[in-house]
């Protein structure tokens, strides 16, 4: 009776490196005596076959995944922890299956216990989760397994327990770097600056204007966790200052920066226009920096002048930036206005100043003795030497319609289309010079098509010509 209850405890002293869960249960049957240690002992070398048959057990450990099942997840990591919650990422995992998976589990449990709790009661698809309402001191241990119907794959489980408490990060304000120099907006404008930042646990942020509060009425905050955000519905100039946000973590750890607005708007124009000389072909101007030059500084002025014939400006200068200057190359026997803009980053000022002045460029004086001939009757009724075109234009930009006439008296011109007399249209120009007539059409629309007509008439007679003018809209 004791031979055979000591020969079933020699195989676990055999192998027990093998098997070393299944060898405190078997000692039990050895403990009746001497005579069956005895027994053993005689019997010791009859084991070896026996361990060579139990060997086998030890591999079924490792279990080989269903068919269709996926395998585990990869690369289980902690993207970020605080004192109530984690937050985990990791890759799919190698093996899925044509259909694909049904979704991720993710279990926890306190470190030394079995208690594995799942944080999610659905599969997920996503590769990063969050598990919130944790307890801040806790030690977890955590896995994520991959699910594909009935299939559940082994666990990727974290290499060591973690540990519920909130990770202290320096305070760091990133400030975008168009907003570390001067930064300028316009009257008007909406003021929307994101102002990103890092810190932990979560940063008290303060906003401070030329080191007062900032005013609740016109400026709104939003912070979140990463940003703060200052919004200014409609700009101001008393807007421009210095605005500093301050980061700050436990009353210890701070980090500050300071934005430099600057709001503008266009400048007035300048004073005292003065036309101070004239000589030859020859101008000079004299004026007064603006009373006000919206809130920057001036880049300049730009000087235009008109010929007092036609009334059209021209620009003389630009960006100059002295507060007088000499206009050459006039015409001689020609009158000119003269007007002068402030320049500042915004544009040019609304209004110009006008020279109450208009210089007359006078001719030198000449004199002529005309000779005696015998006059000769001249008197000839209007014609036309050179006849109106056909034009296409394309709408918007301005045409003309060109014509020469002769006739002694001087002809008088009217221009008509389709048989209406033009009159004081602001929108058409037209000049005679030495019989050249011309028709300027300013940004013609499709309407400004049809038929012109232009009619000489003088006390011997009177002469017409047409033309078509088509207006064509781009595609």
């Amino acid at each position: 009776m004791s031979e055979q209850e000591a020969a079933p405890a020699a195989p676990p002293e055999a192998a027990p490196s093998e098997e070393p869960a299944s060898a405190p249960a078997e000692p039990t049957p050895a403990a009746p005596g001497p005579d069956v240690t005895a027994a053993a002992a005689v019997e010791a070398p009859a084991p070896p076959p026996p361990a060579a048959q139990s060997a086998p057990p030890a591999a079924p450990a490792k279990k080989k995944p269903k068919e269709g099942t996926p395998s585990s997840p990869l690369n289980l990591t902690v993207d970020d922890v605080n004192d109530n919650s984690v937050t985990l990422t990791w890759d799919a995992p190698e093996v899925v299956g044509h259909s694909g998976l049904d979704g991720y589990v993710v279990e926890h449990c306190k470190y030394g216990t079995t208690d594995w709790v799942a944080a999610n009661t659905k599969p997920f698809l996503s590769t990063r989760y969050v598990i919130r309402d944790l307890t801040s001191g806790d030690k977890l241990l955590i896995r994520v397994k991959a699910v594909k119907g009935d299939g559940v794959s082994e666990p990727a489980v974290l290499d060591q327990p973690l540990l519920i408490r909130e990770v202290l990060e320096q305070p760091k304000i990133r400030l975008p770097r168009y907003l570390r120099d001067l930064y300028m907006k316009t009257v008007g404008d909406v003021l929307n600056l994101m102002i990103p930042f890092r810190g932990k646990p979560k940063p008290q942020v303060t906003w401070t204007k030329d080191g007062q509060p900032l005013d609740p009425k016109r400026m709104h905050l939003r912070n979140s966790e990463r940003d703060s955000v200052l919004f200014i519905r409609q700009l101001q100039r008393s807007d421009s200052g210095k605005y500093e946000i301050s980061v700050k973590i436990l009353d210890e750890l701070e980090d500050k920066a300071t934005i430099n607005l600057q709001v503008i708007e266009r400048p007035g124009p300048p004073e005292n226009l003065k036309l101070v000389d004239v000589w030859g072909f020859n101008v000079a101007l004299e004026w007064s920096p603006p009373k006000d030059n919206g809130n920057a500084d001036l880049k300049g002025y730009t000087v235009q002048k008109a010929d007092k014939k036609t009334g059209q400006w021209f620009t003389v200068m630009e960006h100059y930036n002295r507060t007088n200057c000499t206009v050459s190359d006039l015409i001689i026997g020609n009158s000119y206005s003269f007007r002068v803009f402030s320049e500042n980053p915004c544009g040019l000022s609304e209004k110009p100043a006008v020279s109450k002045d208009v210089a007359h460029i006078k001719k030198s004086a000449i004199t002529y003795k005309a000779e005696k001939y015998n006059s000769k009757d001249l008197s000839e009724p209007p014609k036309f030497t050179q006849p109106l075109t056909d034009r296409t234009t394309t709408r918007g930009y301005s045409t003309q319609l060109v014509c020469c006439v002769r006739g002694f008296p001087k002809p008088k011109v009217i221009w008509m289309k389709n048989q209406m007399e033009i009159g004081e249209d602001p929108r058409y120009l037209a000049l005679m010079n030495q019989g050249i007539c011309s028709l300027e059409i300013r940004k013609p629309s499709p309407f400004d098509g049809g038929v012109y007509t232009c009619k000489a008439v003088n006390p011997l007679g009177e002469a017409s010509v047409n033309c078509k003018l088509n207006v064509t809209v781009p595609e």
